[in-house]
């Protein structure tokens, strides 16, 4: 009888402080986030889409230097150029597979100009294999898209380069 009466006293002790840590968190903050409209923080240095970057004049930044198609671990970008009229090189071709992409990075390290970036949209599901297959002006979309985001985010790492 009296093994059940502490159980019983135990049982109800850890039951109340239960109830009270409860209570406790009920009336905090919230930490969780309501995701499709509420997004957390990014990093600057967070890797997500690629994007093809422009001079302010509008010129794009490429050079074709191939840098980037060099030190791609997953072979995900093709790149091909011609020189112009004025003696420049810049690309005609340039596509990347976001399928074969592991997205790390090193194509914006390698690149001189700042021309390929990775930017900070994460969320470019699709429903087939081909819209993953980015070409030159999907890229440059990309780059007008976010060139405000992209140019501070560089601003911000420029510490770390």
């Amino acid at each position: 009888m009296f093994i059940k009466r502490i159980i019983t006293s135990v049982f109800l002790l850890e039951l109340l402080s239960g109830l009270f840590l409860t209570l406790r968190y009920f009336f905090r903050a919230k930490v969780t986030l309501n995701y499709p409209f509420e997004k957390g923080p990014l990093s600057p240095r967070f890797r997500g889409e690629h994007a093809l970057r422009r001079y302010p004049n509008g010129e794009e930044r490429c050079i074709a230097c191939k840098l980037c198609e060099a030190i791609c671990p997953a072979q995900a970008i093709t790149i091909e150029a011609e020189a112009r009229e004025d003696g420049s090189r810049r690309t005609t071709r340039y596509d990347i597979d976001m399928v074969k992409c592991i997205y790390c990075g090193l194509c914006q390290e390698a690149c001189p100009v700042d021309a390929i970036v990775e930017g900070p949209n994460f969320e470019f599901a699709t429903e087939t294999r081909e819209e993953l297959l980015y070409d030159k002006e999907r890229l440059l979309a990309n780059g007008d898209r976010w060139e405000t985001e992209l140019a501070a985010r560089i601003e911000a790492d420029s510490a770390y380069r």
